[in-house]
């Protein structure tokens, strides 16, 4: 078998699950919010919110949700404005998006109830494999093994696993050797599946792994042939573009500041954010003469495939120089048109308009800027 060995499940490695339940009951994390009620609505949300992102930016995050939408019900019966508007700074906004969907497919297809079995939870709006199993293992004791990085770094150590794991054969291959080390008691998968993810977040890092407090250290295939350091394989490297855009920032007397709904394609789809120029050069020609701009400092801000260089430039307007169709206090559901070039489409927003939708963290960044250190021009 190609990227693994020939005996991939050694006899003295089948007591991992064991080992591992009895590590999560007295070592594993217990003080996590989404840990309190094993529901599967917390359970999913917290999924949801902990890919790619660190427990301690999703703890907020998760405490607001559940605070302004205690139920499923409750989060499909939103306005996506508001859901993305709590979203805001965390990240990967398409998951904010699925997240509704998602809701929406549960009260409509299963009358508010998450279904309990892996495949009817994957036919859901942005629920994969992982989170699936995820919900079914913890809150309905189903024997499924979940595959997040945390946890296939674990395996593929544990295992000594050496297929590449940017590949799917070997994905898919790993994940049959899971389900073999899954615990024979149904009840133990909820401590399991909690237990092999605390291991691999809290022990089994990619770096500086603590293997002297691992509680399998002593079976774990890596840790015997001094393979820690280079499992799990992984050829495939993410290419990063560079690209630079530039925002034009006006404000008026009001303290109201331009904005619009991004389109629903792209980076940041369907969020608000300023008028967007390919150079300074467009923005510069965009904005009619006696009308002063400045430059604010260059935000860096990293995506998963692109560095972006972002350049705000901001204005206070003269009214008498305001293009007609941009209206003060207007609404941010009825968005102006014909304004300038390049800003059709955006009105006044207040600053309480903007922390009523769902807004890209750059976004936030200037907006902080300029109440705090904006001064007219």
């Amino acid at each position: 078998m190609e990227g693994a060995r020939a005996e991939p499940i050694a006899p003295e490695q089948r007591g991992f699950a064991k080992a591992l339940v009895k590590w999560q009951r007295e070592h594993g994390r217990h003080d996590l919010p989404w840990q309190t009620h094993l529901h599967p609505y917390p359970v999913w949300l917290s999924e949801v919110m902990l890919q790619q992102t660190q427990v301690s930016t999703v703890r907020s995050y998760f405490s607001k949700f559940m605070a302004r939408f205690p139920s499923v019900q409750d989060l499909a019966q939103a306005h996506e404005d508001e859901v993305m508007a709590l979203w805001s700074g965390l990240g990967y906004y398409s998951r904010g998006r699925r997240l509704h969907a998602c809701a929406k497919a549960i009260v409509d297809q299963f009358s508010g109830e998450f279904p309990k079995d892996v495949e009817r939870l994957k036919s859901l709006p942005g629920i994969g494999p992982s989170t699936a199993a995820a919900i079914a293992s913890i809150c309905f004791e189903q024997k499924a093994a979940i595959m997040d990085g945390n946890v296939s770094r674990v395996l593929a150590r544990y295992l000594g696993y050496e297929g590449d794991l940017s590949l799917s054969q070997h994905q898919k291959k790993l994940h049959q050797l899971a389900q073999q080390l899954l615990p024979n008691k149904a009840q133990d998968m909820p401590t399991y599946t909690q237990g092999i993810m605390d291991l691999g977040a809290t022990v089994c890092c990619p770096k500086k792994v603590r293997c002297e407090s691992c509680p399998v250290q002593k079976t774990c295939h890596a840790y015997a042939n001094d393979q820690v350091d280079t499992l799990p394989l992984k050829s495939k490297k993410i290419k990063r573009t560079q690209k630079s855009i530039f925002w034009f920032i006006a404000s008026n007397a009001l303290g109201h500041v331009l904005g619009g709904k991004r389109a629903q394609t792209g980076i940041w789809a369907g969020m608000y954010a300023f008028p967007e120029y390919d150079s300074e050069e467009a923005l510069r020609a965009a904005v009619p003469r006696g009308v002063k701009i400045r430059a604010l400092n260059v935000l860096r801000h990293e995506l998963t495939h692109q560095s972006l260089s972002i350049h705000g430039f901001a204005s206070l307007y003269d009214e008498r120089l305001e293009p007609r169709a941009v209206k003060r206090r207007a609404s941010v559901t009825k968005p102006a048109s014909d304004a300038w070039p390049g800003m059709e489409g955006f009105q006044w927003m207040s600053m309480n308009d903007w922390a009523q939708v769902g807004r890209p963290k750059p976004v936030g960044d200037f907006l902080n800027q300029i109440d705090q250190d904006f001064q007219p021009l």
